[in-house]
């Protein structure tokens, strides 16, 4: 039997699922061999995590709950991860000052 998981999340980015974020997001989602889906609407349509041009399409903004679903291997750890960029504001806020 295959793992699934699923959660919800609510997007708090000031510009929503866009550019950097949605760079960010399916970046994290292609570490892991599990299929992982998103959508906008718990019925879906569901697309792609993986793929940037179909996330980007989706132009969730700020206030959209995200639908997140995986199944295969890692498939709890691909939602969790998922959920926790999301809930990190895609790692926006971090000061870059300190790499450069």
């Amino acid at each position: 039997m295959s793992a699934s998981a699923e959660a919800t999340v609510l997007i708090t980015h000031e510009v929503g699922l866009h550019a950097r974020p949605s760079v960010k997001f399916t970046k994290l989602a292609k570490t892991f061999s599990a299929e992982v889906e998103v959508a906008l609407a718990a019925n879906g349509p569901w697309f792609d995590a993986k793929s940037i041009v179909k996330v980007m399409a989706a132009k969730a903004p700020k206030g959209t709950v995200l639908h997140i679903r995986a199944w295969g291997d890692g498939a709890g750890e691909a939602v969790g991860a998922l959920v926790e960029l999301v809930r990190r504001d895609f790692d926006e806020g971090v000061d870059h000052a300190r790499t450069a």
